[in-house]
């Protein structure tokens, strides 16, 4: 995102005045919406206000234009319905037929900020969930017969949903039997996979019964935003922080990786250079079982969600936690260790630009390339407003990797990986841009109203001149492809892989606290104050001020600064290698409610280079290799075969074919595994080696080097 975009346009939304909201819901819950035999989760006032904001959010700002009608009610059922069960194993045809009251009825809802049919809907999932995994868990114990030809359907998404009890519990009874063949083939004992199996099901119970109100208003505003388009976003409090945290790179705690095993809160890893790190007395498989901050006492987070143990570990730089401690290979009812730290700001070094050389040989010449591998546009927003000299952004990244690449490595060429890289900020998009052009314009974006800007590159100078290369995926995305397409227009380098995703849509991040009158945040702090039943509010770092979270809303359109606008289309390569990804299923083109491709007049810039003459002969000798290649027809087959296995429905429940097949896959990937070793000169390896990782071969990675050696040589 543009920042300076985002800015304009929230100063021009803060000069709107919304209505006060009537904070109750405007209608009761009827009562055919209760759930018999389960603990029913409820709207609060809260996220009534958010609703409200969200529809009056997207009716006047959203790029798409759109009044929330019947229809968007009738899409939103279905996408929510498919969210919850989309595989059909839960949902009774009945209870689909019962829905069907809400199909022309959550706009209005909506608008008014009622979310009892929603919520009741969940309520009636979580019913058929708990009911079909304790059915499940009742017949772990039965004696099955493997030998039997029967089949288990896993994919129901196109078939009828079923109309009685007994139907789906023969679902689950074939998926138990089918999970157990599974560990059975794995060589283990019965009893064992008896155990194993019932833990997993205990593990699914156990995680469903902590889901909150917050859970199931997330995924209500989930299928609301996303069949507005694919990536308008509401973000509850907690992923708020989250995504602003992915997007800095760095956030203030321990410095430790968590997962939850079993309800009990275990350190996955520890992040070099923070607090848990530097303190020595933290080591990855401790489980941490209680938590208090400088003074007060502990509590104890066995069986809390992790988000909420998180919580309560994260903190401000300067502040200190202390954590109760069962060592890694301690058993739980070992005395815990008292463990004190001092919270820091964390830099998420491994998510971050990183570089490597290789050399490759090209008609008898080496060539030595750099790699830079870029996961995101990320940039630490609040620490450069903050003055911090230091903060995090992907181009001041880049920028010391290529002096280093220049002035010690001395690279021949530069080739930057934006595979899988889903984009991030517009504005780092623009600045990296600028360290391979002399200024100029970068992007084109499009408002609301139609006015078109042009963002450029205003710093002379480039960081490197010499050959260049960038290598995109089908899941290279959004800032993504305004670099890579900024690069193909100027003539700047050659583009490598597949046509990317096709995200050509900006989104600004809208805080939701901003737009609320404050006298009815007011009321809803007092709620929390005076413990009101239900209400499920959160406050921010103990203060009065309830958080209502954010919405990254759609306000504007990217462009190239050929005209063409990168959505649906993306950036199509000068170098075509296959896609291991599904073009057909991932991609905005895939997408239903996504806006359509359009063009914008060109904007005033000069080129760099002319490459029209360069790549036919790169692609000529790409091809030429190609045919000669064996990673290249063992990963088009490997494509082939991916497509078959995905188009499967169903899987016999017969152990003897079933581990026939399975053995005869792993034969033929074994086998393509050896000769591929062989023709690197490399050992053969036997049926559970572990290959190395100096042995790790990437073909995608290795074919873009050879581009380079050719450009190298061609470059006019």
């Amino acid at each position: 995102m543009d920042f300076k975009l985002f800015k304009e346009m929230l100063k021009r939304i803060l000069l709107v005045t919304f209505t006060a909201a009537v904070l109750a819901c405007s209608a009761a819950p009827k009562p055919q919406q209760l759930v018999e035999g389960i603990p029913n989760i409820k709207p609060d006032e809260q996220q009534s206000l958010v609703c409200k904001e969200i529809v009056a959010l997207i009716e006047n700002y959203n790029y798409k234009k759109l009044t929330v009608n019947d229809s968007i009610s009738s899409l939103v059922l279905d996408k929510y319905i498919k969210a919850l069960d989309p595989y059909r194993s839960y949902f009774l045809a009945s209870d689909i037929k019962d829905f069907e009251q809400f199909r022309s009825t959550l706009d209005d809802a909506f608008r008014a900020g009622d979310l009892s049919a929603p919520f009741y809907i969940f309520n009636v999932y979580s019913k058929r969930y708990n009911e079909t995994l304790n059915y499940a868990m009742a017949h772990i114990k039965d004696k099955y017969d493997f030998n039997q030809n029967d089949t288990y359907v896993f994919d129901r998404e196109k078939m009828p949903w079923v109309t009685s009890t007994a139907a789906l519990n023969d679902i689950w009874k074939k998926r138990v039997k089918y999970e157990l063949i599974n560990l059975k083939i794995a060589g283990t004992a019965e009893a064992k996979n008896v155990e194993t199996l019932t833990k997993r099901y205990q593990n699914l119970k156990s995680q469903s019964s902590k889901l909150n109100n917050q859970d199931v208003f997330q995924m209500i505003m989930d299928a609301f935003t996303e069949t507005i388009d694919p990536h308008t976003n509401y973000f509850n409090p907690a992923k708020a922080v989250q995504f602003n945290e992915d997007m800095a790179r760095s956030f203030e705690g321990i410095g430790a990786r968590l997962q939850l095993e079993n309800d009990v809160l275990k350190i996955s890893e520890i992040i070099p250079g923070g607090p848990a790190f530097k303190s020595k007395l933290l080591n990855s498989g401790d489980r941490i079982v209680a938590v208090g901050q400088a003074t007060g006492e502990f509590e104890d987070i066995i069986g809390w969600r992790i988000d909420n143990s998180v919580a309560k570990i994260k903190g401000p730089k300067g502040t200190k936690v202390r954590l109760k401690i069962i060592p890694v290979g301690q058993d739980m009812s070992s005395k815990p260790v008292i463990v004190e730290l001092i919270r820091e700001r964390i830099v998420m070094e491994d998510q971050s630009a990183k570089k490597e050389v290789k050399t490759i040989e090209s008609n008898g010449k080496p060539y030595k390339i750099g790699i830079i591998t870029v996961p995101a546009f990320y940039a630490d927003f609040k620490a450069a407003n903050a003055g911090d000299p230091n903060y995090k952004s992907t181009t001041r990244d880049v920028k010391l990797l290529i002096d280093t690449l220049k002035n010690k490595d001395k690279v021949d060429a530069i080739v930057m990986d934006l595979r899988a890289n889903g984009g991030g900020s517009l504005l780092e998009a623009i600045d990296l841009t600028g360290l391979f052009i002399d200024k100029g314009p970068v992007v084109q974006v499009k408002d609301l109203k139609g006015n078109v800007e042009v963002s450029s590159d205003e710093h002379p100078g480039v960081a490197w001149s010499g050959p260049f290369g960038v290598m995109v995926d089908r899941l290279s995305a959004s800032a993504s492809e305004i670099f890579a397409g900024a690069i193909q227009d100027y003539g700047r380098g050659i583009i490598i892989g597949t046509q990317t995703y096709g995200k050509g849509t900006v989104q600004s991040s809208i805080d939701l606290n901003k737009l609320v009158n404050p006298s009815i945040l007011q009321r809803l702090a007092s709620l929390v104050q005076k413990g009101a039943p239900g209400s499920g509010l959160t406050i921010k770092g103990g203060k009065d001020t309830p958080q209502l979270g954010q919405i990254n809303l759609t306000m504007a359109k990217f462009y190239r600064v050929n005209g063409s606008s990168t959505q649906h289309k993306g950036v199509m390569p000068d170098i075509t290698l296959p896609s291991f990804y599904p073009m057909d299923k991932i991609g905005e083109d895939t997408e239903t409610s996504a806006l359509p491709w359009d063009e914008v007049q060109k904007s005033n810039f000069i080129a760099v280079a002319n490459l029209a003459a360069v790549k036919p002969e790169l692609v000529k000798l790409h091809d030429a290799r190609m045919e000669k290649s064996l990673d290249y027809k063992v990963l088009i087959q490997g494509i082939a075969d991916m497509k078959k296995r995905d188009q499967e429905t169903s899987v016999t429940l017969n152990e003897g074919k079933l581990k026939s097949e399975r053995d005869s896959l792993e034969a033929k990937s074994l086998e393509k595994t050896n000769k591929l070793r062989a023709s690197r000169g490399l050992p053969p390896v036997k049926k559970g080696d572990k290959i190395k990782k100096k042995e790790d071969f990437d073909f995608f990675q290795d074919e873009s080097l050879r581009v380079m050696g050719d450009f190298i040589q061609l470059k006019p």
